[in-house]
């Protein structure tokens, strides 16, 4: 799940999964959060579109898997840098792969381990999710990022708890 920590316009978001007793939780930018809710839509509602489809592929979230808890305790493992999706047919599940910031990584270009990295060395966080959960996922990534500071209608910034500016070029 992806939850957040802090009020609007300071919030952390964070990708937590649960695999039996092991927790991971990882730390993500408020845009890799919308993007990733927003691909796997867009992997779910093509598949519905795929004709002789045998997967079943709800449209809209299930409501025995919506799940509105607070995070739990957050040990941040990582920040996120680099992130993978996919979709795996065998098992019909959606497939998030996401990789650590690079120490130094400050450019914007994102390069995936490849097969000839040192396995050992590359930690990564491998999520795999039925279709009915990967649809709650993203409902519930879109609502978080959504929360945030309002936007504003003339400028398209946010809007802060304590006002608004608005600057405008000299015409």
């Amino acid at each position: 799940m992806v939850g957040t920590i802090g009020l609007p316009g300071a919030r952390t978001f964070y990708f937590q999964v649960r695999s039996g007793p092991q927790l991971v939780t990882i730390a993500l930018e408020k845009q890799q959060s919308a993007l990733l809710a927003k691909k796997i839509d867009e992997i779910l509602d093509q598949l519905v579109t795929v004709e002789g489809n045998p997967f079943s592929i709800p449209e809209s979230t299930p409501p025995e898997l919506v799940d509105n808890d607070p995070l739990e305790e957050v040990d941040e493992r990582w920040r996120t840098g680099a992130m993978g999706l996919g979709w795996d047919p065998t098992k019909a599940q959606v497939v998030i792969e996401a990789y650590p910031l690079a120490e130094d990584d400050d450019s914007d270009d994102f390069d995936l381990p490849s097969a000839d990295d040192d396995a050992a060395d590359t930690e990564m966080l491998v999520v795999r999710m039925p279709v009915g959960a990967a649809r709650a996922f993203a409902k519930r990534t879109h609502e978080i990022v959504g929360a945030g500071r309002p936007i504003c209608a003339l400028c398209g910034y946010p809007i802060d708890p304590d006002g608004h500016i608005h600057t405008f070029p000299d015409e």
